[in-house]
């Protein structure tokens, strides 16, 4: 929502406004609760770093869990500045992140295991060169649905196989937040003017970063337990003070 104020960052120049109030409680950052709301993300993906770190999960999850860090501190630089130079580190790294999804979730079944991390890598640096040189404007938002749309039926096959309540829930959880979060972006994106009126602007797109955050963490929870699974570590959830959800297993002693 453009004010035209120009601020410690200078004159908007991102593609991409949101349904709130520019600058509205301070010079250095343009959405507030935009940028604040990344917040939970980052907290969220750090309890799941640790949690693969102290058990030792492969080092692919540990790399999920940073990439979600990192894709959350991009918004919230994004999100402070509005600017064009900003915004790709927002956008680049959420291609980046559906591309390791991508390769957790089929992996497993690549009988050839060099061409997958090499094809993956190769297409998220040749997408990052791309897109700081051009923009895609609604392709890029039909890019990422398309990579989306590829994880939903691998994401699938892993629920139907998974007999643990406790990680089926998991899975609900993950398909109910980004369901939420959906809405409340497409609130935020339909009725602007509609909201800006209200007394109270109720933050759709900072909703959206908080449902996302979960969402995420929901996620690669559940993707470490199917893993475990597959490795044979007797992986259960159990609950951080009694309220959020995680992996524990138990590797046989030869491993």
């Amino acid at each position: 929502m453009a004010d035209g104020i120009s601020s410690f960052w200078g004159p908007v120049t991102s593609t991409i406004e949101c349904c709130e109030k520019n600058y509205a409680y301070s010079s250095y950052i343009a959405e507030f609760y935009n940028t604040l709301s990344n917040i939970p993300t980052i907290l969220l993906a750090l309890i799941g770093l640790i949690n693969a770190l102290r058990q030792r999960f492969e080092k692919r999850f540990s790399v999920l869990h940073i990439s979600n860090m990192i894709l959350a501190m991009g918004s919230m630089l994004y999100h402070a500045t509005l600017q064009r130079v900003q915004q790709q580190s927002d956008e680049t790294p959420m291609v980046w992140e559906m591309l390791l999804y991508m390769y957790i979730l089929y992996s497993p079944d690549w009988h050839y295991r060099s061409t997958m991390p090499t094809f993956l890598f190769l297409y998220g640096a040749v997408f990052a060169v791309v897109h700081s040189v051009v923009h895609f404007g609604i392709g890029f938002k039909l890019h990422y649905v398309i990579l989306c749309l590829l994880c939903i039926p691998r994401m699938y096959k892993y629920y139907i196989h998974t007999q643990d309540a406790a990680a089926k829930l998991l899975a609900k959880m993950y398909v109910v937040s980004i369901f939420l979060g959906s809405l409340c972006w497409l609130g935020d994106r339909l009725f602007c003017e509609e909201v800006s009126g209200w007394p109270v602007n109720p933050q759709g797109h900072a909703l959206w970063h908080v449902f996302m955050g979960f969402n995420s963490y929901f996620a690669n929870t559940f993707l470490m337990f199917c893993r475990a699974q597959q490795r044979g570590w007797a992986p259960r959830v159990v609950y951080l003070m009694g309220i959020l959800p995680y992996v524990k297993i138990e590797k046989p002693k030869s491993q």
